[in-house]
């Protein structure tokens, strides 16, 4: 028996990671304790997408309801599957910047030690095996924002020939520069586990994300940008921007098309590898554009407001470089593009969201 792990395995990710490897063969072992309730309130539960798996994965799926936090029992659940346990991937974490600053002990026992957790455990029963971790561009802090940008008339640029003007590459320093708690926490999760690669030979890999999407994320005002968005619009939600006249870009990535990097990889695992993968330059977008592209698809004016207070910690221009993971795994490629995605958000939610007017 192949078993894969997932850690997160309700959220938007992990849902997304346990249905592919169960149609690749695997068994599925999720863990999460809906912990997302808890940080956004009972709007970002993920207790309905835990029981869409149940129901669609059938006995290749078991959940345990564990708090990473909880070494022992995280080692509980390593210990069932032991050397069958092929693939792990942590997706679970306390994903806000505005929350972490609230709660950063909490923060950082989700993130950081949740993380340490998992390496441990995988370390102890199952060290063949893959460790996929799902980091952030957060790593960076604000350090994006000392490139040379250009104000356009709806978003922020870089100069043509910057060296990182096709989008920003591992090479980029992640010291000397403002991340705030949550970005500090995901970096502390980062380099530990690179460290697990180097110092123990675990075949362990960091993911640095930019913004991620996909029809099965429960959004909220702390976290999942383009769902929120969307969510807004449709329930005549207000939304508020924050700084730098909505023109701060972000690229975007279909939560499929990380999947399909975290697959490949597991075919071939490089030990404590690190890769920066989004949409890149095509598929990106400013705060204002995207209000305009969900006001155009629903056909409503959203409700929002400006405010022209600055998030610390907040890069006014990520887009990511992928070119080094496309070096090492080529037959990894983009499937959907921006337009395919804001339709498959709204139309995956524009139902059950609309009831919520």
């Amino acid at each position: 028996m192949s078993v894969a792990i997932v850690s997160g395995s309700g959220g938007l990710v992990g849902s997304e990671a346990s249905q592919r490897f169960a149609a690749a063969g695997y068994d599925v072992v999720g863990i999460d304790n809906d912990m997302r309730r808890l940080f956004f309130g009972a709007d970002a539960s993920t207790l309905w997408n835990v029981d869409r798996l149940e129901r669609s994965i059938g006995s290749g799926y078991w959940h345990f309801s564990v708090d990473i936090r909880n070494r022992e029992a995280v080692r509980d659940v390593f210990r069932i599957y032991g050397r069958e346990v092929e693939v792990v991937v942590h997706a679970a974490a306390q994903p806000s910047r505005d929350w972490g600053e609230r709660e950063p002990s909490t923060d950082f026992a989700v993130n950081a030690l949740g993380t340490l957790n998992l390496l441990e455990a995988t370390r102890e029963f199952a060290p063949e095996a893959s460790f996929i971790f799902t980091s952030t561009s957060k790593v960076y802090g604000d350090a994006p924002n000392s490139l040379p940008l250009i104000e356009l008339d709806t978003r922020y640029d870089i100069e043509s020939g910057n060296r990182y003007h096709a989008g920003i590459r591992e090479d980029m320093s992640i010291d000397a520069c403002h991340h705030g708690v949550f970005g500090a926490s995901k970096a502390a999760a980062d380099l530990m586990v690179q460290e697990y690669g180097r110092s123990f030979g675990l075949n362990t890999v960091c993911f640095r994300t930019g913004t991620l999407a996909g029809k099965h994320q429960s959004a909220t005002s702390h976290h999942g940008l383009l769902s929120y968005l969307m969510r807004c619009v449709i329930s005549g939600t207000h939304f508020t921007v924050y700084g730098y006249k909505g023109k701060q870009v972000r690229d975007l990535m279909h939560a499929s098309d990380l999947v399909t990097a975290f697959i490949e990889y597991s075919k071939n695992p490089r030990p404590a590898e690190v890769y920066n993968i989004g949409g890149g330059r095509k598929i990106s977008f400013s705060i204002v554009e995207a209000i305009d592209r969900v006001q155009a698809l629903t056909g409503k004016q959203m409700n929002w407001s400006y405010l022209s207070v600055m998030r610390a910690g907040d890069a006014i221009w990520w887009i990511g470089d992928s070119s080094k993971f496309e070096t090492h795994y080529p037959k990894w490629v983009l499937t959907r593009n921006l337009d395919m995605i804001f339709e498959e958000v709204h139309e995956m939610n524009v139902d059950r969201w609309s009831e919520a007017t």
